[in-house]
């Protein structure tokens, strides 16, 4: 048996299955023989990406839920964990802020509801799942980070961070638990055809459809790679922005039209 059959994983959990990026590789994932474990917070776009992967086969599994409610959260992934052996977990959720149009500034509130999922749910997420994963000693975490997360945008100060605290996080857990069985990789990607991606402010130079990410993400997970970045110029220039000197990435970033 080639070693990337002995690696795919039989059953997959994605939270934020109903969004753009987690809808595509809930397809990408999806056909006879694997298990997929579906949450996202609108019911009827996720029983519709349910109703799309079991019509490829797959034995699906739905939740719907806020995430915000960490409570429920951990109690639901605890449920799953001891119920299902979960190979693959893809922390894929998050929301989206931004400055305005007339650059007012962020909602101190959306703020708050940013951190909760993008980040705080995130790392729940992980600590929920990995105790099995650890005792098995296999799994892998995918976290859904961003490119955004190389240098912040003066259009959405708080998606940036959030996505600098999950690309942090995801490194240093991978070399935690490297010696643990458990695989952890950093998903970076540039714009992705979303609605949540139509919502963000500036230009989106290089954008993907999201089916053509979610390939990229799950060949790149197959092969453990620590940082699944994509696409390649824009991956180029945002890591140029974090070691330019400051003064100049501004610069530039005005240039390109990411105005505050």
């Amino acid at each position: 048996m080639a070693r990337s059959e002995t690696l795919a994983p039989r059953s997959v959990l994605i939270t934020g299955a109903s969004g753009g990026i987690g809808a595509a590789l809930a397809r990408a994932y999806a056909g006879p023989g694997r298990t997929l474990v579906l949450q996202g917070r609108d019911t009827q776009r996720l029983a519709a990406v349910a109703e799309g992967c079991a019509a490829r086969g797959a034995r699906v599994l739905t939740k719907v839920l806020d995430l915000r409610d960490r409570v429920a959260l951990v109690a639901w992934l605890q449920s799953v964990s001891h119920a299902e052996p979960l190979d693959l977990v893809i922390v894929n959720a998050g929301v989206n802020t931004s400055i305005g149009a007339d650059g007012a500034g962020e909602s101190w509130v959306a703020v708050e509801e940013l951190i909760a999922v993008n980040v705080l749910a995130a790392m729940a997420t992980v600590d929920a799942v990995l105790p099995a994963m650890r005792a098995r000693r296999s799994g892998q975490l995918a976290l859904i980070s961003s490119l955004a997360a190389y240098y912040g945008l003066p259009v959405t100060p708080s998606y940036c961070a959030s996505k600098a605290a999950l690309k942090a996080y995801g490194e240093a857990i991978r070399g935690w638990l490297a010696g643990a069985g458990v695989r952890v990789s950093v998903v970076m990607p540039g714009y992705v055809e979303s609605q949540m991606c139509r919502q963000m402010p500036g230009p989106k130079p290089f954008l993907w459809s999201a089916d053509r990410a979610a390939q990229r993400i799950r060949r790149g997970l197959l092969r453990n790679r620590a940082r699944i970045s994509f696409p390649l110029p824009l991956a180029l220039g945002t890591w140029f922005l974090a070691v330019l000197p400051p003064t100049l990435s501004e610069r530039i970033l005005a240039l390109l039209g990411y105005r505050g």
